[in-house]
């Protein structure tokens, strides 16, 4: 019989718009969940919905507030999955990475400032780094490599449409996907019509890193989208169902999804690729 205190945590950690969240967002969290505990090394012990800024500027993304407040309605009978608004309250977009430093330096951490200070890089073993100004170390224990392994990977959990956006150029930095894969991992669940594994194999980056990347097949297809959600709102179409029912109701008390909120934001370039593209000129 397996040890539990051999099996190592996991925090599985989702960034997206959530514009609206879909029953298929939560069922995300509970295929991996399963995935890991079937694999006897792994024991998921909490998911973190973290809801993208409105500096993202992408099509039709209404108020953060609006889309935290709906993600906290959708998992307000789980007992394990739940909504973090540190990324979406940050003025600026922030990356994927700074966000999966951020909840990596809480777990170590008991009383993290909320600040950006603590989205720092996770350091190798044996690899030592400057102390940087203004900023406080951790206290140490006098049991550093137990407390090191003891503390829970934080993992990126996507599906396969986010871990094929890798490869749209200006999307992603380069040594931000290197330092996902390295040092968290990704859990993609795979999606109908994407060839993950194809992907996989075709990218350099990704080959290298396979082991870090565990791939989930849903074997029951859920095929429900945001922007079908949305399409079907605008339509006046029913969406139950599809999204949990606090969310349907306050989508309809606050007449969220129109023609106008889709919208938003058109014309206007993504904030990575504003942020990359530039950064690639100079």
């Amino acid at each position: 019989m397996e040890d539990p205190d051999k099996k190592t945590e996991v925090v599985l950690l989702a960034c997206g718009s959530f514009n609206p969240i879909t029953n298929m967002h939560l069922r995300l969290f509970e295929l991996a969940k399963d995935y890991f505990h079937e694999t006897g090394k792994y024991k998921v012990i909490k998911g973190i919905i973290s809801p993208v800024g409105d500096a993202y500027k992408k099509k039709g993304l209404i108020s953060a507030n609006h889309r935290v407040t709906m993600a906290k309605l959708a998992t307000k009978n789980s007992d394990w999955v739940e909504v973090d608004d540190w990324e979406s309250s940050q003025s600026e977009w922030l990356e994927t990475l700074k966000v999966l430093r951020y909840h990596h330096q809480k777990l170590l951490s008991p009383e993290p400032t909320n600040s950006l200070q603590n989205a720092i890089p996770l350091t190798k073993p044996g690899r030592k780094r400057k102390q940087e100004p203004n900023r406080h170390e951790p206290v140490k224990k006098k049991n550093q490599s137990t407390d090191i392994k003891s503390v829970p990977q934080v993992k990126l959990l996507c599906g396969s449409d986010m871990l094929e956006s890798f490869g749209i150029p200006n999307l992603w930095k380069v040594e931000d996907i290197t330092e996902i894969l390295e040092n968290h991992g990704l859990v993609c669940i795979s999606r109908p019509g994407h060839n993950v594994q194809k992907f996989i194999y075709e990218s350099d980056l990704l080959w290298r890193h396979k082991n870090n990347i565990h791939l989930v097949e849903e074997w029951i297809t859920n095929d429900i989208s945001s922007t079908k959600i949305r399409r079907a709102l605008r339509r006046s179409q029913s969406i139950r169902y599809l999204v949990p029912d606090e969310v349907q109701a306050y989508i309809e008390k606050n007449d969220l999804y129109s023609p106008e909120s889709e919208d938003r934001n058109a014309g206007v370039v993504l904030a990575p690729l504003q942020k990359y593209a530039s950064d690639s000129k100079n």
